[in-house]
């Protein structure tokens, strides 16, 4: 018998503790960086994993303040190598420094590449958040190993919330790190064309299926029965992609329409951020043959395609 999905349930109770060491996962410290934002929660977590040697996984924002933190946990130990979940800014911006200071080589999934080719006059809404001009010294593999430490890494491609997406699985270990692909405290922005809607959900799907139980995101706290989480934020997204068909069926013609009609009383700071998402659903629907859409001039044209 299939267990029944579980309600969605965010955790917001999360102490960052934020610039010190916090052990999380056998091998794996966090050190969470001061840059607590509406995107970023309490801020990004960085992960030092290993114990003689390690590798710094998501250095963080370019901020001397959490470089200092970074340095002191380190205490003069090898870095073998700095790695990246992805490359959005609130990742990377520690990235230049942090090689400087260690020598250490970057590895990450590739150059930072939109989910798809921008249409005529599109905007790019997190084009600056990006990191488009770094460029790894060694271009990781879904699949492939890596190890520091003692401590065994396979990597999961993971794409959707950017396309070069990656989470890191702790071998012999129920640990998962999985940046923003799954997170405790909120469901994980869509932003298309640097993400895609599809690859979010099949990113899911693949990651449920996989033997890790406990996730390590990169904003926030652990979560420990990650696949009943992952689950949850399925059906989640399944729920908004029936709500938005409604509200085209309903006479919804606009994104901002769909946006009114499905988050008529959102606080003003969340508002880009569930029309950058709401989106990404818009266009995964359309591609499905779930509603209608024309793109032109001044945006979004929405229409149902059931009569």
């Amino acid at each position: 018998m299939v267990a029944p999905t579980p309600p969605i349930a965010f955790d917001t109770d999360f102490d960052p503790q934020t610039g010190r060491p916090v052990p999380v996962a056998p091998g794996v410290v966090r050190v969470t960086a001061p840059n607590a934002g509406p995107y970023t929660f309490k801020g990004t977590n960085t992960f030092l994993i290993g114990d003689e040697k390690v590798l710094v996984l998501d250095p963080g924002p370019d901020d001397s303040q959490h470089l200092s933190a970074l340095l002191q946990v380190l205490g003069g130990r090898e870095v073998e190598a700095i790695v990246l979940t992805h490359t959005h800014r609130d990742h990377t911006g520690l990235v230049r420094r942090l090689r400087m200071e260690t020598g250490a080589p970057v590895w990450f999934g590739g150059r930072h590449r939109a989910s798809r080719r921008r249409r005529f006059l599109e905007i790019d809404p997190v084009a600056a958040e990006s990191d488009w001009s770094l460029e790894p010294d060694r271009v990781l593999a879904d699949g492939e190993r890596m190890a520091a430490g003692g401590v065994e890494l396979e990597v999961i491609a993971t794409p959707g919330h950017c396309a070069n997406h990656l989470g890191f699985g702790l071998t012999g270990t129920p640990w998962l790190l999985t940046g923003d692909h799954i997170m405790g405290w909120n469901s994980t922005l869509v932003p298309v064309p640097d993400g895609s809607m599809s690859d979010y959900l099949r990113s899911l799907e693949k990651v449920i299926a996989l033997a890790w139980q406990h996730y390590l995101p990169a904003h926030g706290g652990a979560v420990l029965d990650g696949p009943a989480h992952a689950r949850a934020l399925l059906a989640h997204r399944e729920m908004r992609n029936t709500q938005v068909v409604a509200a085209v069926e309903a006479g919804a013609a606009s994104l901002a329409e769909v946006q009114r009609r499905i988050y008529p009383t959102l606080a003003l700071p969340l508002r880009a951020a569930a029309r950058m998402t709401l989106k990404a659903h818009v266009e995964y629907l359309a591609d499905g043959g779930r509603i209608g859409a024309a793109h032109g001039l001044f945006g979004l044209t929405l229409f149902p395609l059931r009569p």
